[in-house]
């Protein structure tokens, strides 16, 4: 983490927030620390005399000595020190039988505080948790296994072994080692959120009025999601060499081989050009009122590597006012669709690229722009049974 995430407890009336028991509890595995820079701590359970100044003052000024499991659990208890996320953890203390003694009316960051000291994997797996729904855009992996087998989420042990075979990767792409996965189970699947370290970066500081430098490593979180029905991971990460190591690892680690899900393109557009306007059709599909291409993109190549975008506000509408035609030897790279949802007023984007990727601008559209997709042909006809059944339960 980096340093300067402690700028929370720089403020003696933050410190103020937590109850001074649990605050003291939280930092009296590092009181050699504190004495160092010239702060001594009461023990344990003293409700006075709690150096809050000097505290805020320690905190205002890290240095490379700060420990760094300290920078850990401040950087975690300042993050879920919200009103949400005390609701969150209120609800994780309840189901995990966690006693959050102390002040009757506690404050967000006393509820975090003490979470942190009963269980503090529950709260770094909730903090991870907000990461989830940021993500819009994936791509997609989809077994060839017929029937696709039968699906348990992973035990906390088969996911510490899952993240350390991927840190060997990590390591030696200079993102450092202890990454970490988390898994969700949700309606649609099994959702997994992948914490590691990104490339060290060095800032600017200033420390006692000179111009110095801060070394840290990054955090940065990818997504995952495994749709049990259809066989198929779908992802949100960064380099391609991530993408890869985590089709190989997942497949390896959870069915047992590297190739579980293959390289293979899952979309195709092609039905845009030998169907035309008819691949658009979507009567058949429940929830789905029309849709209309407002773009799409060709790939001509050549030395300048060129590129063809057709806008409208329906393209082929506007072809064929023109009477003109797809063209026939250009490949189709992309094409942006707008769909009416009948549980929407204004219609809604959907992007779909031929590789793996399809853009939603709601992920609860994925279920119903998929079934229309593999009706119509864009998606390649692997699982399809699968698919169906995929569907049924994202509905659900």
């Amino acid at each position: 983490m980096a340093i300067y995430n402690l700028r929370r407890f720089s403020r003696p009336d933050e410190l103020k927030a937590i109850g001074p028991d649990h605050l003291l509890t939280l930092l009296e595995p590092y009181s050699d620390y504190f004495a160092e820079r010239g702060v001594t701590l009461p023990p344990a359970g003293a409700a006075d005399g709690v150096p809050y100044k000097d505290l805020a003052g320690v905190f205002m000024s890290p240095d490379t000595s700060t420990p760094s499991d300290l920078v850990d659990a401040l950087y975690f208890i300042d993050e879920m020190a919200t009103p949400e996320g005390m609701d969150q953890l209120l609800h994780e203390a309840e189901q995990n039988d966690i006693d959050l003694n102390g002040k009757p009316d506690p404050t967000p960051a006393d509820v975090a505080v003490q979470v942190w000291l009963a269980d503090r994997e529950l709260l770094e797996r909730k903090h991870a948790e907000q990461y989830l729904t940021k993500r819009r855009s994936f791509e997609y992996f989809q077994t060839d296994q017929s029937p696709v087998p039968v699906f348990k989420t992973p035990s906390r042990e088969k996911l510490k072994a899952l993240a350390e075979a991927m840190d060997d990767w990590f390591e030696q792409k200079k993102r450092g080692r202890d990454s970490r996965v988390f898994a969700y189970p949700k309606p649609d699947g099994i959702w997994f959120l992948v914490r590691h370290g990104e490339p060290y970066k060095r800032e600017g500081s200033i420390e006692e009025g000179e111009s110095k430098s801060v070394f840290y490593r990054p955090e940065k979180h990818d997504v995952l999601v495994y749709n049990p029905a259809l066989g198929e991971l779908r992802m949100n990460a960064g380099s391609k060499g991530e993408k890869e190591l985590y089709r190989a690892m997942f497949g390896l680690h959870l069915f047992g081989s590297e190739n579980f899900f293959p390289k293979e393109s899952k979309y195709t557009l092609e039905p845009l050009r030998t169907d035309g306007e008819a691949a658009l059709v979507c009567s058949d599909i429940e929830g789905m009122e029309w849709a209309r291409m407002k773009e799409v993109r060709f790939y001509w190549g050549g030395h300048q590597n060129e590129v063809e975008i057709r806008k409208a506000d329906d393209v082929f509408a506007a072809l064929s006012v023109r009477e003109k035609s797809l063209p026939e030897k250009a490949r189709i790279i992309r094409a942006s669709f707008q769909v009416k949802f009948t549980d929407a007023k204004t219609p809604r984007t959907v992007t779909i690229r031929p590789s793996n990727i399809a853009d939603y601008t709601r992920d609860g559209d994925s279920s119903v722009v998929e079934e229309w997709l593999t009706k119509r042909g864009f998606i390649r006809a692997a699982n399809q049974e699968g698919h169906g059944q995929a569907a049924a339960m994202a509905g659900a």
